[in-house]
């Protein structure tokens, strides 16, 4: 019998309970011997949930019982997350993480502690949720040189934006649903100001690179800024606005960026909706392949965490290589990035002309005009448009 506890018992880690018992003869045939639950550490109390069996309040029973040997951090947040994490792997048990706050901050530094100790740090669930990206990225992809990665990989703005585009509600009312549906926090901001897919794309670029990506270094845009007109002229143009994370090769480096985008009909994200989230990813010999399905939710990232555990318990005694170096990788800057633009401005059709030959998008709103630009670079954009009076600017990618 190999014995797991989980820390945290929360939406994940009662999720990651529920998957573990609710398909306990599979996983243990999976495992090839029986995987039990020994411990969940939680300070709360649980009154009439069979957790009850194997809740503790101490930390120390985790780490003084040696017959533990996987442990789940579902706790979320760098503290204690981050010392829980360190002590367990240097007491000899692997952990699994559905915590993209502490991979994205210590990644490095943890995969280098568990190699040290002969155990395994996984974090599967930390990305994509349930949706299976590192370790396609970390074993059926390390022939490949990683061109590009690009992704919706936040459940809550997801849907707000769908909801925006297809009800034509504003910003306020749409986050007021997602709040009440659960979706969305009482405090929004890691989702809606894109800090959650900021990180998690610095973890994919990671990853991609084999160094460190210091999420602080991503120029990074929220949605908070977008209007109902936004979407009128994305329907027009046959676009739907996607919060996009975006992670190109540029030489020796990677150049990455989070901020809405304007995505065509024929892009495989454009049919991306709701909560779910994708990840396209470009290998120089495989070309293009997408990874899709639920981006959050108790469930789907119990999910993950549960199969992450089972990876660990297949491989103990053995160090299961992730390519993430904490040497850090200096990104390429963001304005060397090219795309078109699409502009809004309150201004005469003539100051238009400075941005070259630009296609006007007629969405019959007074008082401005709409157009695209040619192809260009952040830096050319941002030079041409210091001096008017832009309403707002959103990328079109591809």
């Amino acid at each position: 019998m190999i014995k797991a506890a989980i820390m945290g018992y929360g939406t994940v880690g009662s999720g990651v309970y529920e998957v573990i018992t609710t398909n306990q003869k599979s996983i243990d045939k999976k495992v090839g011997q029986e995987l039990r639950v020994q411990y969940v550490l939680d300070l709360r109390e649980f009154p009439g949930d069979p957790v009850m069996d194997v809740l503790t309040h101490d930390f120390e029973d985790i780490i003084n019982d040696d017959e533990v040997k996987i442990v789940a951090e579902v706790m979320g947040g760098l503290h204690p997350a981050y010392e829980f994490t360190r002590r367990c792997m240097e007491a000899g048990k692997s952990v699994c993480t559905s915590n993209k706050e502490l991979v994205a901050e210590h990644g490095a530094e943890l995969i280098r502690i568990a190699k040290e100790h002969q155990v395994n740090y996984l974090f599967e669930a930390s990305v994509g949720g349930g949706i299976p990206i590192i370790r396609p990225l970390n074993s059926s992809l390390t022939a490949d040189v990683i061109l590009e990665i690009s992704g919706i990989l936040n459940g809550t703005t997801n849907y707000m934006l769908t909801k925006m585009s297809r009800e034509g509600l504003n910003y306020d009312d749409v986050l007021k649903q997602a709040q009440e549906k659960g979706y969305a926090e009482l405090h929004p901001e890691a989702d809606v100001e894109g800090w959650d897919a900021c990180r998690k794309i610095a973890i994919l670029t990671s990853l991609a690179s084999g160094n460190q990506v210091d999420f602080q270094d991503i120029y990074t845009e929220g949605i908070t800024k977008l209007t109902t007109e936004d979407f009128v002229y994305a329907k027009k143009m046959r676009c739907a606005i996607k919060l996009l994370a975006v992670s190109r090769k540029v030489g020796d480096t990677y150049c990455a960026m989070v901020s809405p985008a304007l995505i065509r009909k024929e892009h495989p994200l454009y049919m991306v909706n709701d909560v779910f989230n994708a990840v396209c990813v470009e290998g120089n010999m495989l070309g293009a392949s997408m990874f899709y399905g639920s981006g959050a939710g108790k469930l789907p990232t119990a999910s993950a965490v549960a199969g992450d555990m089972v990876d660990a318990a297949r491989h103990l005694g053995k160090v299961i290589t992730t390519f993430w170096n904490p040497e850090k990788l200096t990104l390429a800057p963001v304005s060397d990035m090219t795309h078109r633009f699409f502009v809004r401005m309150r201004s005469d059709a003539k100051d238009v002309k400075i941005f070259g030959d630009v296609e006007i998008v007629d969405a019959d709103i007074p008082g401005e005009i709409g157009f695209l630009t040619p192809v260009m670079t952040e830096a050319e954009y941002a030079a041409k448009a210091k001096d008017l009076e832009i309403i707002s600017m959103i990328r079109m990618e591809g």
